[in-house]
């Protein structure tokens, strides 16, 4: 595969780089990323994704564009308002780098769907705004063998991990079960400041491309957090991957996927 002028332009930055050169941005252009959630984390995520040359991103999302949504999903416009997300992200995705091919699906991941989605993509993002969501992805992924990075974001504060099959704990190992229906505030109930998505939804991309080009250290087994009022990161190591996870471990009881009741949130 030749690099046309244009796409040695584009990609330069990332090329003159010891760790990535053109063999990376190859590895990169050849890449599949699915995000699930087109919102305040998969959005940077998304941009990000696209700018950086990742040659096939997905994309899913079931909601429309909402006017409160603007404050920290920056795929979207005030012209985006009332349309499907997933169409404005890839637009948006598009317009900025044509290299990269936009699959788009409008739709809820569950049970019965979401083993299709990720059957095609290297790595999984995980931009959901809710815990049944979360451990769906997770569990579906380790059943799947996908790597994955999970985040979370609310008020000031926000956290990620990252699961590679064979090479640390997964989300259940460390998290268990989803807790207690409202024992958690929602986004819509507690808020969260805007750029947060940007600090974790970009991190999200930043571990995407380094599984991809093969190069550093992923957050497996470490949970990364942020502070944001403190300007803190604080990294924790994680137990080793527990045996007994009821998804992961030596003998899983978890061999079919769960859809938990959803609780409702603007995720929008």
């Amino acid at each position: 595969m030749a690099f046309t002028n244009e796409q040695m332009e584009r990609y330069s930055r990332h090329i003159i780089l010891q760790e990535v050169g053109v063999k990376g941005q190859k590895k990169l252009l050849n890449g599949k990323v699915l995000i699930i959630g087109a919102g305040g984390l998969g959005a940077p995520a998304a941009m990000y994704l696209a700018a950086a040359g990742v040659g096939t991103i997905g994309i899913v999302d079931a909601d429309e564009v909402d006017l409160s949504n603007l404050q920290r999903q920056i795929i979207h416009g005030t012209a985006d308002v009332g349309k499907a997300k997933v169409k404005s992200a890839k637009e948006t995705m598009n317009a900025m780098n044509p290299d990269v091919t936009v699959n788009t699906y409008r739709e809820f991941v569950t049970s019965e769907n979401i083993m299709d989605l990720i059957k095609d993509y290297d790595f999984i993002i995980d931009g959901t705004d809710n815990f049944p969501a979360k451990f769906l992805i997770n569990d579906a992924c380790v059943m799947a063998k996908k790597p994955f990075s999970h985040a979370g974001i609310i008020r000031f504060k926000g956290q990620l991990m990252t699961y590679v099959p064979g090479e640390g704990p997964c989300y259940r190992c460390v998290f268990k079960n989803p807790p207690p229906k409202d024992a958690v505030p929602t986004c819509k109930q507690a808020g969260v400041i805007g750029a947060m998505g940007g600090v974790i939804g970009s991190l999200q991309a930043m571990e995407a491309i380094k599984y991809l080009i093969g190069v550093g250290d992923l957050l497996t087994g470490k949970l990364l957090t942020f502070d944001a009022l403190k300007m803190e990161f604080h990294t924790v190591k994680l137990p080793k991957a527990n045996g007994g996870c009821a998804v992961c471990g030596d003998h899983p009881t978890i061999t079919e996927l769960i859809d938990y009741e959803q609780i409702e949130c603007d995720g929008k």
